[in-house]
């Protein structure tokens, strides 16, 4: 696998945390990707009994898997304690009174990080990470969710490939040589670090998505909104400069299209069974991708 760092738990839970209040506001490829994989788990007969929503963010999700399997406990878990609470108070207004009903589930909120989980062997049937295992060591989030799956358990997630934010990484290259965009492993490497912790039946998929913007700074602002900040141990220090911002607003020119700055996204989408169970999914298309595959196609 490529020798990428431990990124800084401590900053992203920090930047997490200060976006709580505004994470809503500008979460548009969180959205399309979280119904993405809803509408996927359509593809698999679960009756799950206890689900980690795993990067649960501000909620959004919770009530929508609580519609889809009403007789399962929900745990919600997140680095952000911030984001736990704007958690719960979403579901609360989702449910309204509802959530009084009798054999009503409430859900379990819990901080926690993706790669030490705060639960116990065996625990879950389902756990469902909507764009947040790109914060994580890949390796020691999947062997965490090894550990909490219970045999025969099912993994589905989103995470960030490598083209993620092209444009502005290519225009941030134009001005200097420190890295302000974060590192995202490809499919090969997520597919690695699936097997490396034991994951079975591993199926992988990408897609592109592309958000416009008028301009570089106000795709930054949505970044920043979002709690998405420069990671890496090398980044620059300090306050950026507006000659420095110039400059980068500049670079980014030569992509513009028809008025608009494209942001690319790469999503990687997979699933991935625990234990040794093998389950069968409905017919999607999709292609379980070996690992001899993968590295054939290197």
């Amino acid at each position: 696998m490529s020798n990428v760092v431990r990124p800084q738990k401590s900053r992203v839970a920090r930047a997490f945390a200060a976006a709580a209040d505004s994470y809503d506001d500008v979460a548009i490829l969180q959205r399309q990707t979280a119904d993405e994989m809803l509408d996927r788990l359509d593809l698999v007969k679960i009756k799950p009994e206890r689900i980690l929503d795993l990067g649960s963010g501000t909620g959004r999700n919770i009530s929508l898997l609580q519609q889809r399997y009403p007789d399962a406990r929900q745990v919600a878990v997140d680095i952000a304690y911030s984001m736990l609470l704007r958690g719960r108070q979403r579901y609360r207004a989702d449910q309204g009174l509802r959530r009084w009903l009798p054999g009503r589930k409430t859900p379990w909120f819990i901080a926690g990080d993706a790669e030490q989980l705060p639960l116990a062997d065996n625990s879950v049937d389902l756990v469902y990470a909507n764009l947040a295992l790109q914060w994580c060591e890949l390796t020691a989030a999947f062997q965490e969710i090894q550990r909490v799956l219970r045999p025969g358990g099912l993994l589905m997630f989103s995470t960030l490939g490598p083209d993620t934010l092209q444009e502005l990484r290519h225009s941030w290259a134009a001005v200097d040589d420190y890295p302000h965009i974060n590192v995202f492993l490809d499919m090969h490497d997520v597919a690695e670090a699936m097997f490396a912790a034991g994951l079975t039946d591993p199926v992988l998929d990408s897609d592109r998505h592309c958000l416009l913007y008028p301009d570089v700074i106000a795709m930054m602002r949505d970044l920043q909104q979002l709690g998405a900040r420069n990671v890496n141990n090398g980044r620059r220090r300090g306050l950026t400069g507006k000659h420095i911002l110039h400059r980068v607003k500049a670079a980014s020119e030569q992509f513009r299209v028809n008025g608009q700055l494209p942001a690319t996204y790469e999503v990687i989408y997979g699933h991935a069974w625990a234990g040794e169970i093998s389950q069968q999914t409905a017919g999607n298309g999709d292609i379980p991708i070996s690992l001899k595959q993968l590295r054939r196609n290197r």
